[in-house]
């Protein structure tokens, strides 16, 4: 009996850690005309930061970011199996453009540092036309 208690509490245990895992990602969602600014986010050496939302043909993204040191950056979406990157800079440590996407998909603005690590500011602002 008492082994079936425990893991009853473990399973009640991991739907709560999930179901706060999915609340803090829908907190995290870029919503048009709201930018999002951060200052100061440290990536660790040769690892990577996304943002991710949700683009369809007549939005504009908005986005600009410096960093300490060089990242590769890029905007990217998958088609299956493949990745598609049409915003792609190697060892860069500053961008200012926009992004019209050509298709509805959910693109991902992913920063990688090398070696020694790199801190980056960014802001991020999503443009939705009226229709």
């Amino acid at each position: 009996m008492m082994p079936r208690l425990v893991a009853r509490s473990a399973a009640c245990d991991c739907a709560l850690a999930l179901a706060l895992v999915v609340s803090a990602c829908a907190s995290d969602t870029i919503l048009p005309g709201m930018p999002r600014e951060v200052t100061e986010r440290k990536i660790n050496p040769f690892e990577l930061h996304e943002e991710c939302l949700r683009l369809i043909p007549g939005d504009w993204l908005v986005y600009r970011f410096t960093a300490q040191r060089p990242v590769d950056f890029n905007i990217h979406y998958q088609e299956g199996k493949s990745v598609i990157m049409p915003v792609s800079q190697d060892k860069t440590t500053e961008d200012d453009a926009t992004f019209r996407p050509l298709v509805a998909r959910d693109y991902c603005l992913t920063w990688q540092a090398g070696r020694e690590g790199a801190i980056i500011d960014y802001r991020i602002l999503l443009n939705r036309s009226q229709r």
